[in-house]
């Protein structure tokens, strides 16, 4: 049995960060790779390049212009699954628990295809408990990622914001792990105190190339991510927007995988 078909038969709440830790393992990748394209076939096109350097393939499906269920279905998420690749939903919830689930099981039926999404905690937590009703509706588990930094210039996750989501999250079954900010390895290795060892921590702002910037966002080593406590990196403009995608996810792969 595979292990997208153990979740959704499992009798267990939730997906396991061990779980996630375990998927990451099978593929010799921490990459995440966010397909941050607005269409299908862009996605799809994408994903079927990098797909064996990634474990996560992380999507903005409200983003996408010409969403259509079935087609979802058939060229994202089943190709996704056969490659052993997570999906990862970057809703970033951030309603009460009721609306959490009606947008769960909306129009995109979010519910039915991602294992992970990622949620804000600033609304209080009953987020964590409406969206997995949604999935328990359907059949399925999944696993919250909670945002505890982000790596935008100007946010305001502050220090103060980090402690008060971690401590408030970090010992609830539902919840995977945390969002960190991948520019700076201080800012992660902190974030990993402050977890411990048992919750992931995945690490936006993350190239090959610190230098490159698009609209504020700020960018750090993957290596040194890792080295600093991640779990995995998302990586999205230093793969998608290379010369070869499969070759930059390579390259992604072999940086995660060295620090192990």
């Amino acid at each position: 049995m595979s292990l997208h078909a153990s979740w959704m038969t499992s009798g267990l709440e939730c997906l396991s960060a061990e779980e996630i830790r375990s998927s990451m393992a099978s593929k010799k990748t921490r990459v995440v790779l966010a397909a941050d394209r607005t269409t299908i076939a862009e996605i799809s096109m994408v994903l079927s390049l990098a797909g064996p350097n990634i474990c996560m393939l992380k999507t903005h499906a409200d983003g996408v212009v010409d969403f259509d269920y079935a087609r979802w279905m058939d060229e994202v998420v089943r190709p996704a699954r056969k490659m052993g690749i997570l999906i990862f939903e970057d809703r970033k919830f951030a309603d009460i628990g009721h609306v959490s689930k009606i947008q769960m099981l909306g129009h995109q039926r979010i519910a039915d295809w991602a294992d992970i999404v990622t949620a804000h905690r600033i609304s209080g937590p009953d987020i964590i408990n409406g969206i997995h009703a949604a999935w328990s509706e359907v059949g399925r588990r999944g696993s919250i990622l909670i945002l505890a930094q982000m790596s935008s210039s100007g946010n305001f996750l502050d220090s103060q914001y980090t402690k008060k989501t971690v401590d408030s999250c970090k010992n609830i079954p539902g919840v995977c792990g945390f969002i960190g900010n991948g520019s700076d390895p201080t800012s992660i290795a902190a974030l990993r105190e402050a977890v411990g060892p048992e919750k992931l921590i995945l690490t936006p702002g993350i190239n090959l190339s610190p230098s490159e910037s698009v609209m504020g966002q700020r960018y750090g080593h993957p290596s040194e991510a890792i080295r600093s406590g991640a779990d995995a990196v998302i990586v999205g403009s230093g793969i998608i927007r290379s010369d070869s995608v499969s070759d930059a996810a390579a390259l992604y792969a072999k940086a995660t995988m060295d620090e192990m």
